[in-house]
C-alpha cells in the first residue's frame, strides 16, 4: 500500500473510466495525521517495535491504545469548535444501548439470546452530535449473547469507558441517556454520586406501582407534550410522578416523568397501558427544566437506534468507527 498522504492535492472524479479501490480509507488516514492519534500510537508502542521493523506498530494495533484515542478526541472536538460536544458550556449526552449480534457458528462466547438467536449483546455507547450528526462511538463492550439487558455492572463499565475518552474538562459535564436496560437500582445510584457529579435520564418499566399512579393523575396534571421540533403535539401529555411514588430504595433527587399519547393507527397497546393510551417513564436527576422539555431530551435518545449494530447483523458486520475502538 502506497502512502498518499504526502502529496500536494488529490482530485476524485466521478465521470473518470478508472477504479480506484477502497478510496473512503484515505478519510481514515487523514483524520489520524491531522488528530495526532498516528503519533500517538507509535510513540506508545515503540518499545516493542524492532529494530528493522518495516510496518509502525502504531497503524497494526490501532485499536488498542484508548489513552491515544481520548488525546485524539480532544484535537479532534478542539479543531471542531462550536460543532463539537459540549461547545458552549451545554452538555455532552452519551447514549448508552446494547444490541444483538447473530453468529452462524459456534464462536467464541457465542451463546443464545432473549430474542431466541445465537450470537452476541454487545453493548455500546455513543457521544451525541445532535440530529445533523451520527454519533460518535466511544466504547463498546463485547458482550456474550445470554449477557442481560437490566446488567448494572455492564452499563457501570460502559460509562467508565466512554468517561474515560472525553476531555477531561468535560468529564462533569455529561449527560448519561439510556432505554429501561439501565433504569436500575445499582446504576442510578452509581450515576447519582455526588463525586461524579453526572446527569442521567433512564427509561422505567411500568410497574403496577407506577401504573397505579398513572390513574390516579387527574386530568389538570398532565401537560402538552412536544414533537421532534419542539413544539406542541396534539394527543401526547406528560406528567411528574414523583410524588405518588414510594422511592426510598432509590437514589435521593430521582424523579419520575411520564409521557401520555393517543395510539397510532394500528398500534397495538400493552396491558400496562391503561385508559386505551401508550404510556412511557423514564427517571431523571434534573433539577430543574420543564416537563416537556425533558421528557423530548429523553426521546431524542432514539437516534442511537440508528447508530449501534444491526440487530440480526452478522458480527462481521462492523462500522469503521467500532473498527478504531
Amino acid at each position: 500500500m502506497q502512502l498518499t498522504a504526502a502529496r500536494p492535492k488529490i482530485m476524485v472524479s466521478a465521470d473518470g473510466t478508472g477504479i480506484v479501490s477502497q478510496a473512503g480509507a484515505l478519510l481514515l488516514v487523514q483524520t489520524l495525521r491531522f488528530t495526532g492519534l498516528d503519533h500517538g500510537l507509535s510513540a506508545a508502542l515503540g518499545r516493542w517495535r524492532a529494530p528493522r521493523a518495516v510496518h509502525d506498530p502504531g497503524k497494526i494495533i490501532a485499536d488498542l491504545i484508548r489513552a491515544a484515542r481520548a488525546a485524539a478526541r480532544e484535537q479532534a472536538w478542539a479543531l471542531a469548535g462550536d460543532a463539537a460536544p459540549g461547545a458552549g458550556g451545554g452538555l455532552v449526552t452519551v447514549d448508552l444501548d446494547a444490541t444483538i449480534v447473530t453468529a452462524y457458528s459456534d464462536k467464541e462466547q457465542a451463546a443464545a439470546t432473549w430474542k431466541k438467536t445465537w450470537g452476541f449483546h454487545p453493548l455500546a455507547s455513543f457521544a451525541d452530535h445532535g440530529p445533523g450528526g451520527s454519533g460518535e462511538p466511544l466504547a463498546i463492550m463485547l458482550r456474550p449473547g445470554n449477557a442481560g439487558s437490566n446488567t448494572a455492572a455492564d452499563h457501570i463499565e460502559a460509562t467508565r469507558l466512554s468517561l474515560a475518552q472525553l476531555p477531561g474538562r468535560l468529564r462533569r459535564r455529561v449527560l448519561i441517556r439510556t432505554d429501561s436496560g439501565g433504569g436500575t437500582h445499582d446504576f442510578l445510584a452509581w450515576l447519582a454520586s455526588p463525586a461524579r457529579r453526572l446527569r442521567y435520564s433512564a427509561g422505567m418499566t411500568i410497574t403496577d406501582d407506577i401504573a397505579a399512579a398513572i390513574l390516579s393523575l387527574p386530568d389538570r396534571i398532565w401537560e402538552p407534550a412536544y414533537d421532534a421540533d419542539g413544539q406542541v403535539r396534539p394527543g401526547a401529555w406528560v406528567a411528574e410522578l414523583t410524588g405518588l411514588l414510594d422511592l426510598p430504595s432509590w437514589s435521593a433527587g430521582m424523579r419520575v416523568i411520564v409521557r401520555k399519547e393517543r395510539p397510532h393507527p394500528g398500534a397495538k397497546l400493552r396491558f400496562t397501558d391503561p385508559g386505551g393510551h401508550r404510556f412511557t417513564c423514564f427517571a431523571t436527576n434534573a433539577k430543574a427544566g420543564q416537563l416537556a422539555d425533558l421528557e423530548l431530551r429523553h426521546r431524542r435518545r432514539a437516534r442511537c437506534e440508528d447508530r449501534i449494530l444491526p440487530r440480526g447483523s452478522p458480527a462481521c458486520c462492523m462500522t469503521l468507527g467500532e473498527l478504531v475502538m
